[in-house]
């Protein structure tokens, strides 16, 4: 059955092409930007510092990204050198993006004032929109899919669209679409991020670790069903504890081909599995210790300045109820 794939190219005028990919990839971080801006106000930090962190930010993420899994495929890019720099064809790792977005950030953070964790906890929902939407970069591309699958699978038993159905046929054969199993577990997590930082029992860092362990619970899972994971050769104890980790999954889904020469034990899966345990034992011991006194909720406090939260961040409810208690006191003190 003929089948219309989508075009990588979205815009070509002569030698310039503009990828769909790249638009997509924009359109996360410029979602994500639009979040945090939002809920910056809520604690004094203007737009720009987001800005500015958003243009330090990207370019040494997709960077470190590109180097993480160029690192990982060496053997294939030290033949072929002139493909090192085509981020346009994929071949960036979220892992990696997230290691130079961290490093770029803490050192700009910090060099405004700020407490790391403080900002980092505004800006989670934002790695979570970004990673959502910029899934949708590999389903144009036709990469990053799971294990073959019958299309009835895709059609009858999980009901995805025909559109998406027909982009996941790589030459003849139906793959898992993945990009859409963690866009879809982003979307959950978006959600549940922002009812988190609402509670009053949110302290100061938990926001990220929850973004954290609500991402790599996912991760996990979605990346045993990849054929074209990053794999490095482990010992076989460790293959077979991450595969017993898994294997719930396995009455419905199969493991993901993986290539012998290239290891036994998929990157993204170990490192899932240790920022999962580290974010846990980091909420339980900060807490335990009275690392964690502060809270989400509380004034964020610039230590170069010495100041907190702009007015605005008092809820708008809270005003109103103060204004006409301070009318009602001016009108009973009145002379008669």
């Amino acid at each position: 059955m003929f089948t219309m794939l989508l075009d990588p190219v979205a815009i070509s005028i002569g030698p310039l092409t503009v990828h769909w990919y790249g638009i997509i990839l924009g359109l996360g971080a410029l979602s994500g930007l639009l979040i945090a801006i939002q809920e910056g106000k809520r604690f004094g930090i203007n737009a720009d510092f987001f800005l500015d962190l958003l243009l330090f930010g990207v370019p040494s993420a997709i960077i470190a990204a590109r180097l993480y899994y160029v690192a990982f495929k060496w053997g294939y890019y030290k033949d072929h050198l002139n493909e090192l720099f085509e981020v346009w064809n994929g071949g960036i790792a979220i892992y990696g993006a997230l290691i130079g977005a961290f490093i770029c950030g803490y050192i700009y953070i910090r060099r405004k004032g700020y407490s790391f964790l403080r900002v980092a906890d505004i800006c989670a929902p934002s790695l979570l929109i970004g990673q959502m939407i910029g899934r949708w970069g590999n389903f144009v591309n036709q990469e990053a899919y799971g294990g073959e699958v019958e299309r009835s699978f895709l059609s009858d038993k999980l009901h995805i669209p025909s559109f998406i159905i027909d982009q996941m046929n790589v030459e003849g054969i139906y793959h898992h679409p993945t990009f859409l199993y963690e866009s879809l577990w982003s979307l959950v997590g978006l959600a549940v991020l922002f009812i988190l930082r609402r509670r009053d029992f949110l302290r100061a860092g938990e926001q990220l670790f929850a973004y954290f362990i609500w991402y790599s619970i996912g991760r996990f899972f979605i990346e045993a069903l990849r054929t074209d994971s990053l794999l490095f050769k482990g010992p076989a104890w460790l293959e077979s504890f991450l595969n017993a980790l898994w294997s719930p999954m396995n009455s419905v889904f199969d493991l993901g081909y993986m290539n012998p020469d290239e290891g036994n034990i998929r990157v993204s899966q170990l490192l899932a599995l240790i920022l999962v345990v580290f974010c846990v034992a980091a909420i339980i011991v900060r807490r335990t210790m009275g690392f964690a006194k502060e809270r989400y909720k509380d004034p964020l406090v610039n230590f170069k300045t010495g100041s907190t939260a702009a007015p605005s961040a008092i809820p708008q409810d809270e005003t109103e109820t103060t204004s006409h208690a301070d009318k009602q006191e001016e009108h009973h003190d009145r002379p008669v």
